[in-house]
């Protein structure tokens, strides 16, 4: 295929799956968005993982929440576990790269705070046990997964938010993550802050 052709075959196909899920996906960012600005209101904070882009991923959300999205407002507790260097490489060498998270849950988690999990596939097993200790420290989970869900979807109980994007293809998945991190941003500035102007 032409290369240019190519590229706008990337660009209709993103903007397809965004349209064709906005339906399905609106109400669980929603009640996402809810989950976690009652945690914040609650003096909680908001712990976020994910491997590869999904690292970054959790990255990009915490840095919105503790920066700032698009106006102006006091900071906000978030928390990228996939940045320490020292910490992923230690918990990796002296246990197994399955912990990476789940030990940062278990240090830094509590009641009340929420776990942004995130998968493209939902079979991550490192983010799996980070689910598992966010059970052991009562907090709540919000997974964005596709793929159908994986494991991730299964292990979910009912005050938890699952929002899987339906298809297959790990890059279109994370375009749509990334749009629903932008939302989720936005509905917590829209509940803080109010209308903007």
């Amino acid at each position: 295929m032409e290369p240019v052709k190519r590229i706008r075959s990337h660009f209709t196909a993103s903007a397809q799956l965004k349209l064709d899920s906005a339906e399905l996906l609106a109400p669980l960012i929603a009640r996402a968005a809810n989950v976690m600005t009652e945690c914040l209101f609650g003096d909680g904070k908001i712990l976020a993982c994910g491997n590869g882009g999904s690292a970054s991923d959790a990255q990009h959300f915490a840095a919105e929440l503790v920066g700032r999205f698009e106006r102006e407002r006091p900071e906000l507790p978030a928390l990228s576990l996939a940045t320490d260097t020292s910490l992923l490489t230690a918990v990796a060498n002296d246990y197994a790269f399955e912990q990476v998270f789940a030990r940062q849950v278990r240090a830094l988690g509590a009641k009340g705070d929420v776990l942004l999990a995130i998968s493209t596939s939902g079979d991550s097993a490192n983010v799996i046990a980070a689910i598992g200790a966010a059970r052991e420290r009562d907090m709540r989970v919000v997974a964005l997964t596709g793929k159908g869900g994986g494991r991730t979807g299964e292990l979910l109980a009912e005050r938890d938010v699952h929002i899987c994007v339906p298809h297959a293809r790990t890059a279109r998945i994370q375009e749509v993550h990334l749009l629903t991190i932008h939302c989720l941003c936005d509905m917590i500035d829209h509940t803080l802050l109010g209308d903007d102007d």
